[in-house]
């Protein structure tokens, strides 16, 4: 009983915040909440793990705030501080979860995920024979792990089908190049940011300097599809490299004294030249502030269709039993005020995903076609 009663008191710290203690029957849901933790003990058919019990409890509460919240065990924070950067096993994908599914929110470049034809925007129900419904983030990303070359067989809901598709995968090991770049149509700078790491304002820099030797050059495409974010910092760089002043992105959290806003310094790095950037409901999180700030300061054309909506900020707060929690503490808003939380940026000319077979920087990228043609006339 005493662990019922520790939990209790988790949970009472937990709700009795500003927003939620006007309510009267308070005390009386802690109460019912330590009879059900009495009664699973006592009447359960099978023994219950009461350690696995009170983190899916406390999982439940972190995970009813947003989809991006949750509960991490200390093997489970021990794991993603080893992990290894830039390189690692797996199947090549960016997820959340969201109603108690394993959402994709955008597969990396050549990866074993998006060779298969997985997409932003998928729910994987099904790894394996094993249902994800019910289970955690940190678990399901563990079913997908294994050793390299191993097979994994997900089953996905997507929007649009009526039947559930189903994926054979070999994992790999990943390895994420930020910034690729070629000239398109002898005038036109392509470059394609698949992430935000420490390096991408650095290479997206020296790329441009390559480019702006070619006289040619008089067009830029910057390409943020399916890129699911990364860090704040880089994000703000690479909007400045871009705008002559103004604000690019600002955030707003619970204590205002944590509210900033971020302002570009003068000195745009293409002197204007026309600029197009696509994106796809694969572009979150730091994808959506370049696009968007670019967008509001009209300095650039958005091609393609609405982003992911991923637009607030989580830090990670270790715990005492060396777990720690995955919390969203601010949200992302636009020089225009608006919130990109769960809404997305929309683009100026919304061009679809041409076919089944569509694939990015491809002879079916009818995405990148559009803007190539947009560009050149």
């Amino acid at each position: 009983m005493k662990k019922i009663y520790l939990i209790a008191s988790l949970f009472f710290f937990i709700f009795t915040n500003p927003i939620l203690s006007n309510e009267n029957d308070i005390y009386k849901k802690i109460d019912l909440f330590s009879e059900v933790l009495d009664k699973i003990n006592k009447e359960y058919v099978d023994e219950v793990n009461q350690s696995e019990a009170m983190d899916a409890a406390i999982n439940g509460v972190l995970q009813s705030l947003d989809p991006y919240s949750a509960y991490m065990s200390p093997d489970s924070f021990k794991n993603m501080q080893t992990e290894t950067s830039g390189e690692f096993g797996g199947l090549g994908i960016e997820v959340s979860m969201e109603a108690g599914v394993v959402k994709v929110i955008s597969p990396i470049d050549n990866s074993p995920a998006e060779e298969v034809g997985v997409k932003a925007g998928d729910y994987i129900v099904k790894i394996d024979d094993v249902q994800v419904q019910g289970k955690t983030l940190s678990e399901a990303v563990e079913l997908m792990r294994g050793p390299v070359g191993s097979d994994i067989e997900i089953t996905v809901r997507r929007r649009g089908e009526r039947k559930a598709l189903i994926f054979t995968i070999t994992r790999e090991i990943i390895q994420v190049a930020s910034v690729k770049s070629e000239i398109k149509d002898d005038q036109t700078a392509y470059i394609r940011l698949t992430s935000f790491n420490e390096n991408s304002s650095k290479q997206i820099k020296n790329k441009i300097k390559e480019f702006k030797k070619n006289k040619k050059i008089k067009n830029y495409i910057l390409d943020l599809r399916n890129n699911p974010g990364g860090l704040l910092s880089q994000a703000i760089k690479i909007s400045d490299y871009f705008l002559e002043n103004g604000e690019i992105v600002s955030t707003k959290s619970k204590r205002k004294y944590e509210n900033r806003k971020w302002f570009a310094k003068k000195g745009d790095i293409i002197d204007g030249e026309t600029m197009v950037i696509l994106i796809n409901y694969g572009s979150a999180s730091a994808s959506e502030i370049v696009a968007g700030a670019l967008q509001d300061h009209k300095r650039a054309i958005l091609v393609g269709e609405s982003t992911y909506g991923k637009g607030s900020v989580q830090s990670i707060i270790p715990l005492d039993n060396e777990g720690a929690i995955r919390l969203t503490v601010s949200k992302y808003y636009l020089p225009s005020g608006k919130s990109i939380s769960r809404v997305g940026v929309n683009p100026d000319i919304v061009i679809a995903e041409g076919s089944d077979e569509f694939r990015i920087n491809t002879d079916t990228d009818n995405q990148l076609e559009f803007a190539l043609k947009l560009l050149n006339g």
